[in-house]
């Protein structure tokens, strides 16, 4: 039997690990794609303002993910150091998504600004303490090179069936006369499915025993580890720009098909076919791992995102060919991204140990969290303060100067980002046999102990 025939995961364990990603996904894909507009549409919030909320909510949550991981790395609680933040997470993220939704019609001006900061605040908080846990018990259930990437792509596949229930959700906010109301209800009823599924993964999955006590004593090292391996800081650099250009493709879809495209309900068919793309390609990408390796493949999907958001700037119109062809040529290589940057990652987590002796999943995690989201945080403050200084104007069309904005942000911000990407993970040199030749001395040194 091979090694990794040794350590393949039973697929009811890659189904339960991946079930909160089907919540989590249908939430966080409408929060992606509509809140932002939702505020400054139904909420009359000005757009700068939105953008400064969002902004400072994704900024205390880039800030928060290196204590939940270190805290994680060294808890000691029976139920696990993973599963006990899971378990104790659930609750208040339901809590915070009834809360976003849910603003009092009684709310004006400052009020309805410090309620939806305050939503904001306890579902990064609580999303946090959720996902960075979850992500580091994904890279401990197995440490095989490629059943890594198997498990990321039942992850994948199961992310992507959640995105299409977010997508309903979002058709049918914007085909609503009570966007509020129907915002309401949703959050009712999403909000217990993520925290049930949330549950139910905590309960359910097993966690490893031996890795328990293995974390840095200190926070300040742990961090500062993950930054001395050199591996994690080409991905970080990558991350960091890619997650800057790509985040404004959520966050602008509603505004380019309405304002831009003089079809708001163009933007289901758009963030459809990129999803739909994401999920048919994704056996491909299991196949493409193996025979041209990790890094080839990642490589590749970055030019192919460089090349489909070039695109997206000269799509001026309903009738555009690229309206159609580069969306789901982003969706294919954002799917092939989604299933090997985690897997790369859990990778180089074993590097880490074999220079420090330690596992710290949970300081990874939250450092490249850290990265996307204060990313993110950037791209919300541009968005919002591009959309001000332009003069948008909220329902009502839009002047030649705010559509070429709109386009600039979500089409060559991204591509110039993913350029930059691309030639910071060309240094990226960590492969398969480098992996290979590493778990043999971990696993050496684990049967050593043992004796």
């Amino acid at each position: 039997m091979s090694k990794d025939q040794g350590q393949r995961l039973s697929r009811s364990v890659m189904v339960i690990y991946s079930l909160p990603s089907l919540g989590l996904g249908a939430t966080g894909l409408v929060f992606s794609i509509y809140l932002m507009k939702f505020a400054t549409d139904v909420l009359l919030i000005a757009p700068a303002m939105m953008g400064g909320l969002l902004a400072v909510s994704r900024l205390w949550d880039a800030f928060s993910d290196p204590m939940a991981g270190y805290w994680s790395d060294r808890t000691r609680l029976p139920m696990g150091r993973r599963r006990s933040w899971m378990l104790f997470a659930a609750i208040p993220v339901c809590i915070g998504i009834i809360m976003m939704w849910s603003p009092p019609i009684s709310l004006s001006g400052i009020g309805v600004v410090i309620w939806m900061g305050a939503s904001l605040f306890i579902y990064e908080t609580a999303s946090t303490a959720f996902i960075v846990p979850h992500g580091a018990l994904g890279v401990e259930l197995t440490s095989s090179y490629h059943e890594r990437t198997r498990l990321f792509a039942y992850r994948h596949v199961i992310l992507a069936i959640g995105l299409f229930f977010g997508l309903g959700a979002y058709g049918v906010l914007v085909d609503s006369e009570d966007p509020r109301g129907s915002a309401f209800f949703l959050s009712l009823l999403g909000g217990p499915i993520v925290a049930g599924l949330c549950l139910y993964a905590a309960l359910r999955l097993p966690e490893r025993s031996d890795y328990q006590d293995r974390g840095s004593d200190s926070v300040y090292r742990s961090v500062a580890d993950v930054f001395r391996n050199p591996h994690a800081r080409i991905l970080l650099m990558v991350y960091f720009v890619e997650a800057f250009g790509v985040a404004s493709i959520a966050m602008l879809v509603p505004y380019v098909s309405e304002y831009v495209f003089g079809a708001p309900e163009l933007a289901m068919a758009i963030i459809a076919s990129y999803f739909v793309a994401q999920l048919i390609f994704t056996p491909l990408w299991l196949r493409l791992s193996r025979q041209f390796g990790k890094k080839a493949l990642f490589l590749g999907a970055s030019m192919v995102s460089f090349s489909g958001f070039l695109m997206l700037f000269f799509a001026t119109s309903i009738d555009s060919l690229v309206v159609w062809i580069a969306p789901p040529l982003l969706g294919a290589a954002g799917g092939c991204a989604a299933i090997v940057a985690p897997s790369i990652q859990a990778d180089i987590i074993d590097w880490d140990e074999y220079t420090t002796g330690e596992r710290k999943e949970g300081a990874y995690l939250a450092v490249w969290n850290f990265t996307r989201k204060s990313a993110s945080a950037a791209t919300a403050l541009i968005v919002g303060g591009v959309l001000q200084a332009t003069a948008f104007a909220p329902n009502t069309e839009q002047t030649q100067e705010v559509q070429i904005a709109i386009r600039a942000l979500i089409g060559l911000l991204p591509a110039f980002c993913y350029l930059i990407g691309i030639v910071f993970f060309l240094r990226f040199s960590f492969n398969e046999a480098e992996h290979r030749a590493i778990r043999e001395i971990l696993d050496q040194r684990k049967a050593d102990s043992a004796r």
